[in-house]
Parts: C-alpha cells; structure tokens; sequence
C-alpha cells in the first residue's frame, strides 16, 4: 500500500514514534513471558504488519529458535526490512502459529477487510494472539496525535470486541487466548 511508504516510515519510526527497540523489548519479554506462564511458550511467531520488524529482531535477538513470520502490506516496508507481503484480510495463512501478533494494523482497514483480517488471524492463532488496536475512546483521552497515525477508522472497543469475541477470551493487556484452546484461565483472568 503507497499509504506505508518511506515517508510514513520516517515520520512515525523515526525519533518521537511510538514504538522504538526499546519499548518492543519491553512490550516482547511480556508477552512472551506470559506465554510461556500460561504454558504455551511460543515456538512460532506471526508477526502481522511487521513494520520495521522490531518484534522480528526482538525474536531473532532473544529466542533465536522461535520462527518468526513477518508479514506487512507494505511493498516498501517488504523490501526494506524483509517481510513477506501479505494482507491478512485476504490471505489465510496455511497453518497456525503458536503467538500472533497485530500490533497497530486493524485500525487501518474498512470494516469489512477488519471482520475478514479477524477470520483470518483466528485461523493463524493456536494459543495466543497479542493485539493493538487504538479505539475511539483511546483516541479521544490518551492517543498522541503528534506521533500517531490520526488516519485511520476510529472504531467502539465493543465493535473489534463483537468480532473477536467467537474466536478468543480477552485476558488483558492485549492479550487475547483461543477459544477452545491449551491455555485455560481463572475467572478472573479472563472476560465472560
């Protein structure tokens, strides 16, 4: 997508972006840590919208026999970080990972490429998927529109919440488990 160009990259990767190496880091040793509490430490890793590959490294540098499969929709993203270029709300990938990761990407799509992109991540999700999403409220009291992508769909938590909720049990954090799944919870752990 031209939207994800160099110029995208630079403005909201670069100095005062949201995300940097340090924060994946802290952000990955959680999520990876509570995997690995809940007794499904992951083995394989798909990272969805990839970006600049900060989880990847992160994997590569921390857990270097985890697979990890970083995927974006961006051309330019792909070429220069070596991602795959795939688009989750068309393609299903053809086995499950053991820890999905959608961090900052649904808020982009149009409502029907998010109800389609949820199908498709459940299919990818054997034991957890860690997932960020901006909501409206969030951006209305705690958002930075000075390093956020103000672009994009401002949806209700309970509306990715109704799309999620068949697939997954939201245990906090952005951590969602699979519905059916190895990783059982207490009460509360989890949402009803």
């Amino acid at each position: 997508m031209s939207q994800f160009n160099a110029d995208y990259y630079k403005r909201f990767y670069g100095r005062g972006g949201v995300h940097d190496k340090k924060r994946i880091a802290q952000l990955g040793s959680a999520v990876h840590n509570m995997c690995a509490w809940w007794g499904v430490a992951p083995k394989s890793v798909l990272d969805v919208g990839a970006g600049s590959g900060l989880w990847r490294d992160w994997y590569h540098e921390n857990f270097p026999n985890v697979r990890v499969t970083s995927t974006d929709v961006s051309e330019y993203a792909c070429k220069k970080f070596g991602h795959q270029l795939r688009d989750i709300s068309q393609w299903t990938p053809t086995r499950a990972f053991d820890l999905v990761i959608c961090h900052g990407v649904l808020q982009y799509p149009d409502d029907k490429a998010v109800e389609s992109a949820v199908k498709n991540i459940a299919a990818a999700t054997r034991h957890v998927l860690y997932l960020e999403i901006p909501t409206l409220l969030d951006f209305h009291t705690i958002v930075d529109a000075s390093s956020t992508d103000m672009e994009v769909h401002q949806r209700s938590g309970d509306w990715y919440r109704e799309l999620l909720d068949p697939y997954f049990v939201q245990a906090g954090a952005g951590l969602w488990v699979r519905r059916g799944g190895n990783v059982l919870l207490y009460e509360l752990e989890g949402t009803r």
